[in-house]
């Protein structure tokens, strides 16, 4: 089974981050795995999109113009890319920024208040992991246990505050999606 999950925002949301965090943890846990980058020449503040491949089997093109699902933070990314979804796909949203409802109909839609978490557990630049935790916890694209265990080679040479700041943030939007989704 192949997985195609676009991750797109804002330059310094953690867009990137969260796709290749997302890329790691399927790598350690024995999956075949890509990850494509896409942001412009601005960087911070530009727009930012990436998108993961994970596979069981080799993957053959790490690229679609219309993946099954994806992660949107900003309501720019949600006009440019919610038509590219297939069919009956799953959309997940950072509704502290997208101010308006997806226009599909056929799609699974997970609406998250993640800057507003992010600031409620003083942690605002942890939104793109509430995010991504609680999105793992949803879909189980990786298993949340699985990306426990490698947390800290994943974020292999970062402080340890910084380690633990991300894995609260992580698991503030695992527990958000056991309890709301």
């Amino acid at each position: 089974m192949e997985k195609q999950i676009l991750f797109a925002g804002f330059g310094g949301q953690g867009v990137l981050s969260m796709g290749q965090f997302l890329t790691y943890a399927a790598m350690e846990a024995g999956k075949n795995v890509s990850w494509v980058p896409s942001y412009g020449a601005e960087m911070r503040g530009g727009t930012a999109n990436c998108l993961v491949t994970i596979a069981d089997e080799e993957i053959s093109s790490p690229l679609t113009e219309n993946p099954m699902m994806a992660v949107i933070m900003n309501r720019p990314s949600l006009d440019k890319f919610e038509n590219k979804l297939q069919p009956n796909g799953t959309l997940v949203i950072n509704s502290s920024l997208v101010d308006r409802k997806p226009q599909r109909e056929d799609l699974q839609v997970l609406e998250l208040p993640v800057n507003q978490i992010a600031e409620e557990i003083n942690n605002p630049r942890g939104a793109n992991m509430i995010l991504l935790g609680a999105y793992l916890q949803k879909t189980g694209v990786v298993e949340i246990e699985k990306v426990l265990e490698f947390f800290d080679s994943i974020f292999k040479g970062k402080k340890q505050t910084v380690i633990e700041k991300n894995k609260e943030a992580f698991m503030t939007g695992v527990e958000y999606a056991r309890q709301k989704w």
